[in-house]
């Protein structure tokens, strides 16, 4: 999976270029694989991306301004979104990437996955099925009244008693 960040080399705004350096930089950083993809040289980037923005996204005057950020085809969203998705520690879910291996989000995955693991095994020998002398012996077990100490001394008289005769 490519992030397309879209962008314009020749922008005017200042506000436009730190949003842009903002969103390059902080994926430089966490070394995520993007592509960068020029809006002000290249017009069917330009077109691809105005025609890719979902339309509760674009601004009043229909026209989304960069960098608009996408994972291949799907949208992700613009700098104000990505600015609260790394604010909230979830870039990587905005993004629709999996938690580097090591981070603390891919431990808590891993762990849980364990779990369930551990929960699947647990409920495979609990139905393992039993054989017929095991069940007749749970069965007898359950049918045999407990005994009294008293009533286990008697018995142990008895078979004694029986020995020595």
């Amino acid at each position: 999976m490519v992030i397309k960040v879209f962008l314009a080399s020749s922008s005017g705004s200042t506000a436009i270029k730190k949003k842009q350096q903002d969103v390059v930089g902080f994926l430089e950083a966490l070394k995520v694989e993007y592509s960068q993809m020029d809006i002000a040289c290249n017009e069917e980037n330009r077109m691809w991306m105005r025609e890719n923005v979902p339309e509760e996204k674009k601004p009043s005057n229909g026209i989304p301004l960069p960098p608009q950020i996408f994972n291949e085809a799907g949208y992700c969203g613009d700098y104000e979104t990505f600015f609260d998705a790394k604010e909230d520690n979830q870039v990587y879910a905005f993004l629709g990437l999996p938690p580097p291996p090591g981070s603390k989000k891919a431990r808590v995955e891993e762990e849980e996955a364990e779990e369930e693991a551990e929960d699947e095994e647990a409920k495979g020998e609990d139905d393992q099925p039993v054989s017929e002398e095991e069940e007749e012996l749970l069965q007898l077990e359950e049918q045999e009244e407990p005994v009294s100490e008293e009533e286990e001394d008697e018995a142990a008289e008895a078979e004694e008693e029986g020995e020595e005769e």
